[in-house]
């Protein structure tokens, strides 16, 4: 039989569909009775008819009264019934379920109004708590949701709100699982769904959030600015110490190349002289050996006799301007002139010959 306070209540939910949404999920499916109908899940309690011999399906409690008294709790199975006598007064369904909460108007701790929405899972632990702890645990901890829900959003800023969802369900579960517990409920977890604040707020978050993508992208770019800045610099820095690096080496390369091609000019030029000096001391020999022969004086004298004269020929031929002897006429001069000159050179090979010859018997 319903009473007038149950009448009102389902009559008050019926007018909101989002509440009656809420507790779709204790539809029950009478085993062995009438088919309990939509309208039956405000009902409570949830009753089923005695038919003596009664199953207990699986995930559901039977609260049996004997005498309007209580009298046994049956778990899944079966069990016998008196009729007239027992009455299965409540039917437990101890299965988790989800409760929607229906969005909820409430003012942050900085004055921002919000609608927040959420669900609640929960689970019937003591079917005993569950038929006499309240007149329907369902409505109770459904209202009791709400109520946390609004006190611990008035608790936290719209950002904390935002950004911190696990604190605001935890604070709404515990809350919740403190008032549930003398009603035979476990609250298993509550969970945010949807805040959503007003229109104004809105506006304004939208705004704020542009802004703040623009000045992220100013930063960005500025940072990618100041990069490329920073590593062509370091590219500038980098070109111009391996130019000088590579100056450096060139000069220094360039200078032991001057330096060595000098070195081996040196060495050249010394063997050369040595080479020349070494041929004219064999021919100046080999010219006094020659001076020192019978006859040798008066054949230098020839050839040096001749030279002269081929020499005043070939000046002849390129200058009208010759210098000659005081007496060129006089080959009695010139020829004494000669054998001077080839006494001279004889006497210098001679001593040429002194000096060589300890070294020969060195030798």
């Amino acid at each position: 039989m319903r009473t007038a306070t149950t009448t009102t209540l389902i009559r008050k939910l019926q007018s909101h569909p989002s509440s009656f949404r809420a507790f779709s999920s204790y539809q029950l499916e009478g085993f062995g009775g009438r088919n309990l109908g939509s309208d039956s899940i405000w009902n409570w309690p949830v009753t089923k008819t005695n038919t003596v011999f009664n199953i207990v399906p699986q995930g559901h409690q039977y609260v049996v009264e004997r005498l309007g008294k209580l009298h046994a709790i049956h778990d899944s199975g079966f069990f016998w019934a008196i009729p007239l006598i027992d009455r299965i007064a409540y039917v437990v369904d101890v299965r988790e379920r989800a409760l929607d909460i229906v969005p909820q108007a409430a003012i942050t701790r900085d004055n921002v109004s919000v609608e927040v929405s959420g669900n609640l899972f929960l689970r019937f632990l003591d079917p005993q708590k569950a038929a006499y702890g309240a007149f329907n645990p369902l409505y109770s901890v459904t209202q009791h949701a709400q109520s946390a829900m609004r006190s611990a959003i008035g608790e936290m800023e719209l950002d904390e709100i935002l950004h911190g969802r696990a604190r605001l369900n935890a604070l709404i579960k515990g809350s919740l699982q403190e008032a549930a517990e003398p009603w035979g409920i476990e609250i298993r977890r509550y969970e945010i769904t949807e805040i959503t604040p007003d229109q104004q707020i809105r506006v304004a978050m939208d705004k704020q959030a542009a802004a703040e993508r623009a000045r992220r992208e100013q930063v960005l770019r500025a940072e990618g600015e100041k990069r490329r800045a920073e590593l062509e610099s370091e590219g500038v820095k980098i070109s111009l110490t391996n130019e000088s690096e590579g100056n450096l080496i060139k000069i220094s390369n360039e200078a032991q190349a001057e330096k060595t091609k000098r070195l081996l000019e040196a060495e050249g030029q010394a063997a050369a002289i040595q080479l020349i000096a070494s041929a004219q001391a064999d021919a100046l020999r080999k010219i006094s050996a020659e001076l020192l022969k019978p006859g040798g004086q008066e054949a230098a004298q020839l050839a040096l006799a001749r030279d002269y004269v081929a020499m005043y020929g070939e000046m002849g031929k390129q200058s009208n301007t010759i210098l000659f002897n005081d007496r060129p006429a006089d080959m009695n001069s010139l020829l004494a002139q000669a054998a001077t000159a080839m006494k001279a050179v004889a006497d210098s090979g001679n001593a040429t010959k002194a000096l060589t010859m300890p070294d020969n018997k060195t030798s």
